[in-house]
């Protein structure tokens, strides 16, 4: 996993990129499913604010630390000095002159030992840092359910768009059949007349069909990051694949893997670790000191310097170390009971998408078989009505189950591919 973030991360961070679509995706290029999710690892701006958060976690890390290190400081002055006047019973006079004062120094302090406070804080900013890197992760896994989705969605709408598209071939071929049996006298006027309404309606679904495949584009563009893409097209794996799991096997992956329960439980480890934080305001801290000075009312000044050792210990702070240990473990208390809170939901996320998967499974079958029955009635009823058998508002009834049969099968596709993504992010796989 380690390798994996690292890899992710030099690709977001390291390696440059065109924010153009154009330079990203080439017209008429065809993408596959893997391509757009290393798209969007790129581009998607939810991306580039994780990893700028775990940036963020790696600086408190180092600002933790400084502790370790002395801390070292010049300082110099000028200064123009007039004494006050010195007053006596008779009269008043000025006891010197006004003068000139230069002083600079260098100070050098060190921690020598604060029972633990510094340790304490470099292992909270660590605990931060790689519940940083977990929702890093998460975040990779959200985007990539996200591009599974938006994907998915364009497959879906554009097979339903070709369902449109032959529905209309088939009633307009019905409407040429309708007009020839009318112009020799086999047919009624009724027949042309409905089959140029179904005609007019099919074409209607088209458009509607047509403008849903162009918002599942968008969507999709939106989701990889790059809303000027230019036209491309996707390869096609709509396609049922079986995944044989047990809902119990799913539960035991879930809680191993799952980036945002790894990231509660590691600040539920740092809210343990601020309880300990605070209690440490009770002791004292030791501290060394040294400065070197110069100092004099002219040029070259005189020098001199210190050195000693300090202890500060708090005797008295209004409660202030008691109310910090009690609302450290206030938020330890809520640290915990989020993350009993995400179980549930992780529970629930798998229990949702396995149902949904095993009901999307036990369609498609049926589904299919649906087509392949309705295709063979539209068929018998295509050839009734060629033969001058059949009538019009059966064809018509048989070209609607063919189109609901198509849909159907094509919706339990999607919602089987979908499931199957929801599933895999619920466990925290890829």
């Amino acid at each position: 996993m380690r390798n994996i973030l690292s890899l992710i991360l030099f690709l977001t961070v390291i390696v440059p990129f065109q924010a153009d679509g154009d330079e990203i995706i080439k017209k008429d290029e065809t993408l596959t499913l893997r391509q757009c999710i290393d798209i969007a690892m790129k581009l998607h701006p939810n991306i580039i604010a994780a990893k700028n958060s775990i940036a963020a976690s790696e600086s408190r890390v180092g600002q933790a630390e400084a502790n370790y290190f002395p801390q070292i400081g010049a300082s110099s002055g000028y200064s123009r000095i007039s004494p006050v006047s010195s007053l006596t019973s008779n009269s008043s006079s000025t006891s010197d002159q006004a003068y000139d004062q230069y002083t600079s120094s260098v100070t050098l302090s060190q921690t020598l030992f604060d029972f633990g406070k510094t340790p304490t804080q470099v292992r909270i900013q660590n605990l931060n840092l790689n519940s940083s890197r977990a929702d890093f992760r998460n975040s990779l896994e959200q985007i990539t359910f996200n591009v599974k989705q938006a994907y998915y969605g364009v497959l879906q709408a554009k097979r339903s768009r070709d369902v449109a598209a032959e529905t209309v071939t088939q009633f307009q071929q019905h409407l040429e059949q309708a007009k020839g049996f009318y112009e020799v006298g086999l047919k009624p006027k009724f027949d042309v007349t409905k089959a140029e309404v179904d005609l007019s309606n099919s074409k209607l679904n088209l458009i509607k069909a047509e403008n849903a495949l162009k918002i599942a584009k968008v969507v999709l563009n939106n989701t990889v990051g790059l809303t000027d893409a230019p036209e491309y097209k996707i390869e096609d794996n709509l396609v049922y694949e079986k995944q044989t799991i047990t809902l119990e096997n799913a539960l035991a992956l879930a809680f191993k893997n799952r980036p945002d329960l790894h990231s509660l439980q590691l600040k539920t480890k740092a809210s343990e670790e601020s309880i300990e934080l605070a209690k440490k305001g009770y002791f004292p801290v030791l501290t060394g000191s040294a400065a070197y000075n110069w100092a004099a009312q002219k040029f070259p000044l005189e020098h001199g310097w210190n050195a000693g050792v300090t202890i500060t210990l708090p005797i008295f702070s209004g409660y202030l170390t008691k109310h910090q240990v009690e609302e450290s473990r206030a938020n330890l208390n809520i640290a915990k009971a989020n993350e009993d809170v995400l179980r549930q939901q992780i529970i629930f996320d798998l229990q949702q998408a396995y149902l949904k998967l095993r009901e999307a499974e036990e369609r498609i079958p049926t589904a299919e078989l649906a087509v392949t029955q309705a295709t063979e009635n539209l068929d018998i009823a295509n050839g009734r009505y060629e033969a001058g058998v059949g009538n019009p508002i059966e064809v018509t009834d048989a070209q609607i189950s063919y189109i609901n049969a198509k849909t159907s099968y094509i919706q339990a596709l999607y919602d089987y591919k979908v499931a199957q993504a929801s599933l895999d992010k619920a466990m925290g796989v890829k």
